[in-house]
C-alpha cells in the first residue's frame, strides 16, 4: 500500500466484537487474565495497551522500521533513547538541535555521567574529528531547529558505522511523509508525535522506532521500566491525526512556499531559512535526502528585538506559541522561548540572534497567511 493509504488503514481493524471503523480506545489500566499462565496478550496498561499498540504498528509502517514504543511526550522518547548507553559513553550532537534537547544533553544526563559533543553537523570533518574511543552515538537533527541547516544523513551513518557507532535521528520536523532515515542507514528514529504526526496541538506525545530487534527490546523493556508510555486517550488522537498525515504535509508545504517568497523579497527581513531556497548552502542535499521541503522556517528581521517584538505584536493570524507542526501557523522567539534554556553563548555560536523568527507554518490559505505576515512587517 502507498504511503497515505498505510496511514489511513495500519493499525485499525482492532474491533472483533462490533467492527468498528476506528481504533476503539481502551482505558483500562489493568486486563482480566484467562488463567494463572495465559491472558490475551495485555496484562496491565503501563507494559501495552490495545490503543498504544494500533498507533505503534501504525507508526512502524511509516517509517519502515522494526518496532515502535509510543511514549508519553517527546522529551520521553528522548530519555528512552539515552538509556541505551552507559555512564561514560560519549554522544555527538549538533549545535544548533532543539533547546530541549540542549538542555537535557547538556545539563540532566552530563550529571548522569553520560558525555556530550556539540559540533557544526554540516560539516562531515568536524564529525569526524569529534569521534573518540568512548564515542557511542551520533544523534541527528535535521533539519535543524531553528535554523533549518541540514546533516547528509548518509554520510553521517558511513561514518557512523565504520566505527561502530549508533545514529539516532529526529525526525519531527519532516516526518516520516517527508524523510525516512532508516532508508539511509540510521538505527533510531525519534519523534515528538505532538508535531506532525498529531498535527492538532492537542496531544503531547512522542514515539522511539528501531531499525533492528536488539536495539527494539532495549528500547521496550526502558519503556515499561520507567513507565514511559502514551496513555491510550492520547495514542488514540496521534492516530487519528496520523490519517491526515500526507494531506496535511502537501497543505503545510504550499503555504510554506508562498511564505518563503514573500519573505524573501521583503525589505524588513534580513535573511530567511528555509531549505526549500536555491539560495539554502544545502538545497541540493535537501532535494536528495527528503521528499519535500517542510512546513518550518526562521527568518531574521532587520533590526533587533524591538522589531521582532513589532512583528509578534501585529500579527493577528500567527499565534505567538511554542511547538509546531499543527494545523494552526505559530511563531515564536528562540531567544526567550524554545531556546532559553541553552546559554547565551550556546545560542550565539549555534547562530541563533534576538533578530531570529522561527515559524511552523499551518494549513490556512497561503494568500491569507501572506497577507498577514506582509503587514506585520510593514512598521
Amino acid at each position: 500500500m502507498k504511503f497515505e493509504t498505510r496511514s489511513v488503514h495500519v493499525g485499525v481493524d482492532k474491533d472483533s466484537a462490533y467492527n468498528s471503523a476506528t481504533t476503539p480506545i481502551y482505558p483500562t489500566s489493568t486486563f482480566v487474565w484467562d488463567n494463572l499462565t495465559s491472558n490475551r496478550g495485555f496484562d496491565y496498561t503501563r507494559s501495552g495497551n490495545p490503543t498504544r499498540s494500533a498507533l505503534e504498528e501504525n507508526i512502524t509502517s511509516l517509517e519502515g522500521g522494526y518496532q515502535c514504543r509510543a511514549t508519553s511526550t517527546g522529551m520521553s522518547a528522548i530519555v528512552t533513547a539515552l538509556q541505551l548507553f552507559k555512564p561514560g559513553d560519549h554522544i555527538i550532537a549538533g549545535d544548533d538541535i532543539y533547546g530541549g534537547t540542549y538542555r537535557l544533553f547538556s545539563d540532566v544526563f552530563t550529571r548522569m555521567g553520560l558525555k556530550f559533543t556539540f559540533v557544526k553537523m554540516r560539516e562531515l570533518a568536524r564529525v569526524e574529528a569529534a569521534i573518540t574511543p568512548e564515542t557511542k552515538c551520533i544523534w541527528i537533527e535535521t533539519p535543524s531547529n531553528p535554523l533549518m541547516n541540514l546533516v547528509d544523513i548518509e554520510a553521517i551513518s558511513a561514518l557512523a558505522n565504520k566505527s561502530d557507532l549508533i545514529t539516532i535521528a529526529d525526525n519531527t520536523f519532516m516526518s516520516p511523509y517527508l524523510q525516512r532515515p532508516f532508508e539511509m542507514g540510521v538505527d533510531v528514529v525519534v519523534h515528538s508525535t505532538t508535531k506532525y504526526l498529531n498535527g492538532h496541538s492537542d496531544v503531547v506525545g512522542g514515539c522511539v522506532v528501531s531499525r533492528e530487534k536488539e536495539i527494539a527490546e532495549k528500547v521496550a523493556y526502558t519503556v515499561n521500566a520507567m513507565g514511559l508510555g502514551c496513555s491510550p486517550f492520547d495514542a488514540w488522537l496521534v492516530l487519528r491525526g496520523i490519517k491526515t498525515l500526507g494531506p496535511r504535509m502537501e497543505a503545510h508545504q504550499r503555504a510554506a512556499q508562498a511564505v518563503v517568497e514573500m519573505l524573501s523579497g521583503h525589505a524588513n527581513v534580513e535573511h530567511v531559512y528555509y531549505p526549500g531556497l536555491e539560495s539554502h548552502p544545502q538545497h541540493e542535499l535537501a532535494k536528495k535526502q527528503q521528499h519535500g521541503f517542510g512546513a518550518m522556517l526562521s527568518f531574521d528581521v532587520k533590526g533587533g528585538r524591538p522589531e521582532a517584538e513589532k512583528v509578534f505584536d501585529r500579527s493577528e493570524l500567527f499565534l505567538l506559541a511554542e511547538s509546531l507542526g499543527g494545523v494552526e501557523s505559530l511563531m515564536e522567539y528562540p531567544e526567550t522561548m524554545s531556546h532559553a534554556s541553552m546559554t547565551l553563548d550556546a545560542r550565539r555560536e549555534a547562530g541563533i540572534t534576538e533578530k531570529t523568527i522561527r515559524v511552523s507554518i499551518g494549513i490556512e490559505h497561503p494568500d491569507d497567511l501572506v497577507s498577514d505576515l506582509k503587514q506585520a512587517l510593514d512598521f
